[in-house]
């Protein structure tokens, strides 16, 4: 391979000028490097970036299919998301051997460029290989080099490479004579190829290149989204997500292309398509999301993609039919979604369902030394899957799901605290520590402190550079039905589902109270396709999932009455009895008491089973 441009040439290629946006967020992430978790998430953190990012992912052998070749289709998207995700960790950590490991990546990587710019498993006579993922894989690469060129190291050649690769795809693809991004992918609607449109509305805000938003105007405008289905006009019309894209609804790129929306609807400014957006955000939170906050089956609507596509999953959750659910690329993918949505409108609900997922669907994947993630998960049976899309790499097994499970993990620090022009933003009170820039320029220092979500006691030290005039906005999470909020003493009215926002002359030595309301509920199985499913219930203890666990229960999945008053359990916290357990609770039944573990600590990578929803007892049991 052969960088096809000299360097004299490419100093004059790209001009950087950013592109304005038409729409203002109303939350920003904060800089790199400025908020550390001291508690629950960290762990979790450091053991993937450990083991995987920074330890036994084949970088060398995953860049060396853009020059090889790839041995299945998509392959060549394996390279960008190791990259993406370890993008966003040095974000977070500032690593020093981490940059090292991206640094020479993506140098080698840039040296495999093909003589049309391309960076691609597939040799220029053969583009744009549809059956093979090209568009797919190349999307990847993007992004990691974008996430690269904004995190780690503002490289001007990876700018130029970036270009150059926007460029060789605006050449190939587009409106008649050239090939039709719908006609270009391996599923039976191409979706995946469209969902190009993140990148280039990304490198579109980093250069101001008119030609990346008329390619992407034309992706969504003209096109539509997929091959017979104009899916964002679909979630226009406010279509079930199950029923977006005909026989195959993909969840994970379904919301990857929705992803590119908002990018596009930023720029643009035009309503429809933030209201698209918003209609399959609305529609997913209410058809999909499960238990763990993670979503898409295999029963009983769409068996065909494995367990993969919306199906109706809220409801059907408990349907002993469905065999797969709840793809780990999914949820990261909802999570990135829900972000997106949380900086572009406030709604604390994008918030609430990234608690949800974070503190269970999303660990709860994870091989509990980080160097791996299920590629499905169950609530009910051997809890994790790693079947799936994929192969060995490097000796090393990588799929799609364990490549995507970090990119969840890192991205937590981003949503955690957040800023308004107001001033700070609490999404997520595990312990940190943050540094937040005032609208006056002058910084001011947080501490969030607690053992949350072992406890509902949290407290926040505010010590602002000197006395000043801001907000502090508080998450209220939608599950805590009675929270307690004071300052120094003085008592705020506080609004389950809603920021609570405290305005007041803040100064050194102010402390925040909260007590979250931890009550454990419980919940009933939804009432889906199968009446076979109807009769479970489960526990939920803030934002925790409870599971009995075939480790220390052999008795896990007989059938139970819990006991409850007005829909609450007293259970009681007990010190754990498995190795890893982060929480454990002896729960009240008719039969006496049971014990159950926070769903994200069981550790079924043995073959061992879960019990999450749990059979109710009848007559005769």
């Amino acid at each position: 391979m052969r960088l096809f441009f000299t360097v004299p040439v490419l100093l004059l290629l790209v001009c950087r000028q950013p592109a304005a946006a038409q729409v203002k967020d109303v939350f920003y992430p904060l800089p790199a490097n400025d908020l550390k978790f001291t508690g629950f998430f960290e762990n979790d953190l450091r053991n993937s970036l450990t083991h995987w990012n920074k330890g036994v992912l084949p970088y060398a052998e995953l860049a060396s299919l853009y020059r090889d070749g790839r041995k299945f289709f998509a392959q060549g998207e394996m390279w960008g998301k190791a990259v993406r995700s370890g993008c966003m960790f040095y974000r977070y950590t500032h690593d020093a051997e981490l940059k090292r490991i991206l640094q020479q990546t993506v140098q080698e990587v840039l040296h495999m460029e093909r003589s049309n710019g391309s960076i691609s498993c597939s040799p220029v006579e053969k583009q744009p290989d549809g059956p093979g993922g090209d568009l797919w894989e190349r999307k990847y690469v993007m992004l990691a080099m974008e996430g690269y060129y904004a995190d780690v190291d503002a490289d001007t050649a990876v700018l130029h490479s970036l270009v150059r690769q926007a460029d060789a795809v605006l050449a190939q693809t587009g409106p008649a004579p050239k090939v039709p991004i719908t006609d270009q992918g391996w599923s039976p609607n191409h979706i995946e190829s469209s969902t190009i449109l993140e990148p280039m509305m990304r490198l579109y805000k980093m250069t101001g290149y008119p030609r990346y938003l008329d390619f992407a105007r034309y992706i969504v405008e003209e096109a539509g989204g997929a091959k017979g289905y104009r899916i964002f006009d679909q979630a226009l019309q406010g279509n079930d997500p199950a029923n977006i894209g005909g026989v195959y609804p993909k969840a994970y790129e379904m919301m990857s292309l929705f992803e590119g929306l908002v990018e596009y609807y930023r720029v643009t400014g035009n309503e429809k398509w933030k209201k698209a957006a918003l209609n399959l955000f609305a529609k997913i939170k209410q058809q999909e999301i499960t238990l763990i906050g993670n979503g898409g089956g295999d029963m009983p609507h769409h068996p065909a993609v494995m367990g993969e596509a919306w199906d109706y999953t809220a409801t059907e959750q408990t349907n002993p039919d469905v065999q797969r659910m709840m793809e780990t690329c999914a949820g990261v993918t909802w999570l990135k979604l829900c972000s997106q949505l949380l900086m572009l409108t406030g709604d604390a609900s994008a918030a609430d369902y990234i608690e949800r997922y974070a503190y269970n669907g999303l660990i709860g994947a994870m091989k509990p030394e980080g160097d791996g993630f299920s590629y499905v998960n169950l609530l009910n049976g051997v809890k994790t899957n790693i079947t799936g899309w994929g192969g060995t790499v490097g000796g090393v097994p990588v799929t799609c799901c364990n490549l995507n499970g970090p990119m969840g993990l890192a991205y937590l620090p981003y949503v955690a605290i957040v800023r308004a022009d107001s001033g700070p933003v609490i999404n997520l009170y595990n312990s940190a520590t943050a540094s937040v820039q005032l609208s006056s320029g002058r910084e001011v220092h947080l501490a969030v402190e607690g053992s949350f979500p072992s406890s509902g006691e949290v407290s926040i030290s505010v010590d602002p550079a000197r006395a000043e005039t801001f907000s502090m906005m508080l998450r209220i999470p939608a599950w805590s039905v009675n929270t307690v909020v004071s300052v120094n003493g003085h008592a705020y009215a506080a609004n389950p589902g809603t920021y609570l926002t405290i305005r007041r002359k803040w100064k050194r030595g102010d402390k925040i109270s909260i007590g979250l309301d931890m009550r454990c509920r419980l919940v009933d199985a939804p009432h889906g396709t199968n009446r076979k499913g109807d009769h479970f219930q489960a526990l939920v203890a803030g934002p925790i999932v409870l599971a009995r666990d075939e480790h220390m229960d052999s008795n896990f999945d007989r059938p139970v009455t819990v006991q409850a008053v007005n829909g609450y359990v007293s259970v009681r916290q007990e010190q754990p009895s498995e190795p890893g357990t982060r929480v454990q609770f002896v729960v009240p039944t008719t039969d006496g008491p049971i014990h159950m573990i926070d769903y994200a600590s069981v550790n079924n990578w043995d073959g061992k089973r879960v019990c999450t929803w749990l059979p109710q007892k009848t007559d005769g049991q």
